[in-house]
Parts: structure tokens; C-alpha cells; sequence
């Protein structure tokens, strides 16, 4: 099995060939090749290009100019070796820790808009637990979406996955209700709910996750004990307003950034983190149920700046 670091490396592929275009990438390494004031200019346009941000960018490039300016025969290599650890310093204690021992069943809630793959991280994050040797159940609570049914349905069929659902418009309160007892009963160590990602209004849809809460707080007065925002990766800079809107209206505790394997602007999580310090518990670095992969800051900057330990 391919390793994590790799698996980052080939999912953020679309969002490194400029550094390594400006760095000289040869042979997967950063080159020896000097840095000048031109290929500074192309890092930096770079850096706003992938969605890190202003301050973020801003400090990345102040901290290597700086470094240039006291050594002019600075190197590609040195470059990326500095951007990193500004980077890493950005997302100190982005990454996403707990055991899930805590409740019984844990529940998570998986929340964000439609398209941002949320039904596919679902059914993708219930076969990792299980992998895992955790027992799961999913609850289909996007019961307003006509198709998520059918599609949760076909994962849980393929990926041999305990399933809650209902009919197309049920009630998702309801679902969520007979989805916590079935876990319940079953003794299964986590409850992950797929909720709806678009209502007739944005208020409705903020009143039916409120109401979800309500329901599964009649089991268990701490649950939902996690609510996870699913954004689609590729939306750069817009997931932060995504982001921003999700946790004032329920209170997010934990972030899954899809789809990063087919976009340039991989920063996006940088943005987010930054402004609203909610940890990032995974990253879809592909379509196959292996590239859902628990988010590491060691694994994504160095992918990014190309940096092989």
C-alpha cells in the first residue's frame, strides 16, 4: 500500500507543478538551481494562485526574500525548505486527535452543501473506521437530495457497510433518531449521518441540522459529539464563506477537504484554518476509498514545497 507521504504527493500533484517548475524539480527533489528576483516573482504568484491566502503567502515570501537578501546564492531547495516551515507553523495544531472512545455511539455529523462530495465521504469514512476494526453504521439523512439515497445505498452495498436510510423525503430527524437506536442496539463504536446539503432556503436548511440535534440530544445529551464540514477543495477561497456560515449556524468541530487531487488551488484548507482554527480531521486526495486520508501537516507541506525526507 502506497505510503501516506506518497498518497499526498500524488493527490496534490495539480497543485505543485509551479513550485517545482520554479524550484527546478528534478528527479522528485528540489534542484540546486539559484533563486533571483524572477523566479521570487513566480513563487509568489503562485502562492496566491494556490488559495493560501494574503498573510499567508505574504509571509512565506517575506521570510525567503529576507533569506535571500543575506544570501544571494540561495537555492531552490533552501526556498522550499523556508516556505514549509512557515507553513507548518500556519497550521500548528490543524490536525484533527481523538480516540472516538468517548461516547457510545460517537456520533458524527457530516455537514456542507451539495456537490462537495459529502455522501461519498461518508460512505468512504465508514469503511476507514471499519478497516480499522471499529464497528459503524451510516444514517442517510440527506433524504431532501432525490439521488443521495440510491447513492449512499450503492456504497454501502459495495463496501459491505451497516446503513440506515429511508424514502426520498422523509423526515431526516427521524432518520437520524432510528439511525442513533439501530447503532445503539447493534453496540457499534460510531454513528456517522449524512445530512442534506441544500432546502428551499438556507435557513431551512440550518432549522433541519438544529432540529437532527435536538433529536439524537433525546439518546444522548452530548451528541452530535462531532460536526465535520465536507468543502469541496476546488472552491479556493469561496469554501472559507462556506466555512464561516457552517460554524456560526452549528458549530463545527472538524473539517474534510475533497476533491484536492483535481484542483491547483490546494491552499484552500490553509485559509480556512487560519481564520477559524477548526482542525482538519481528513483530505480526499482521490476517487478510491483509500485516498480519504486522515490530514497530516508534515505530509500535505511537504508535498506541496516537494520536500522528500
Amino acid at each position: 500500500m502506497a505510503s501516506f507521504f506518497s498518497r499526498f504527493k500524488e493527490g496534490l500533484k495539480k497543485t505543485t507543478p509551479t513550485f517545482y517548475k520554479i524550484f527546478g524539480k528534478v528527479g522528485g527533489i528540489f534542484s540546486g538551481k539559484k533563486l533571483d528576483a524572477s523566479s521570487l516573482d513566480e513563487l509568489e504568484e503562485a502562492l496566491y494562485g494556490a488559495d493560501f491566502g494574503v498573510e499567508t503567502a505574504t509571509e512565506i515570501i517575506e521570510e525567503i526574500q529576507a533569506a535571500y537578501k543575506q544570501d544571494k546564492s540561495l537555492r531552490g531547495q533552501d526556498a522550499a525548505r523556508i516556505g514549509a516551515t512557515v507553513l507548518k507553523r500556519v497550521l500548528a495544531g490543524a490536525e484533527f486527535s481523538t480516540d472516538f472512545r468517548a461516547h457510545n455511539p460517537e456520533v458524527i455529523c457530516l455537514i456542507g452543501v451539495n456537490g462537495s462530495g459529502k455522501t461519498t465521504t461518508a460512505a468512504k469514512l465508514a469503511w476507514r473506521f471499519k478497516e480499522e476494526g471499529r464497528g459503524v453504521t451510516l444514517g442517510a439523512c440527506d433524504t431532501f437530495r432525490a439521488a443521495a439515497n440510491e447513492q449512499i445505498k450503492t456504497w454501502a452495498d459495495r463496501l459491505g457497510l451497516d446503513l440506515v436510510a429511508s424514502q426520498h423525503k422523509a423526515d431526516a430527524a427521524a432518520v437520524a433518531f432510528d439511525a442513533w437506536q439501530a447503532a445503539n442496539s447493534r453496540h457499534r463504536d460510531i454513528l456517522i449521518l449524512d445530512t442534506a446539503g441544500r432546502l428551499h432556503t438556507k435557513s431551512n436548511l440550518m432549522e433541519e441540522l438544529k432540529k437532527i440535534r435536538r433529536v439524537l440530544q433525546k439518546h444522548d445529551e452530548t451528541a452530535p459529539h462531532h460536526a465535520w464540514l465536507v468543502v469541496d477543495g476546488s472552491l479556493g477561497s469561496n469554501s472559507i464563506e462556506q466555512a464561516r456560515v457552517f460554524h456560526e449556524a452549528f458549530g463545527l468541530t472538524g473539517l474534510i477537504i475533497t476533491k484536492l487531487d483535481g484542483t491547483s488551488r490546494g491552499g484552500a484548507l490553509v485559509g480556512i484554518y487560519r481564520e477559524l482554527g477548526i482542525p482538519i480531521a481528513y483530505v480526499g486526495l482521490g476517487e478510491q476509498k483509500e485516498d480519504l486520508q486522515p490530514f497530516s501537516v508534515e505530509n500535505y507541506v511537504n508535498a506541496i514545497f516537494g520536500i522528500e525526507e
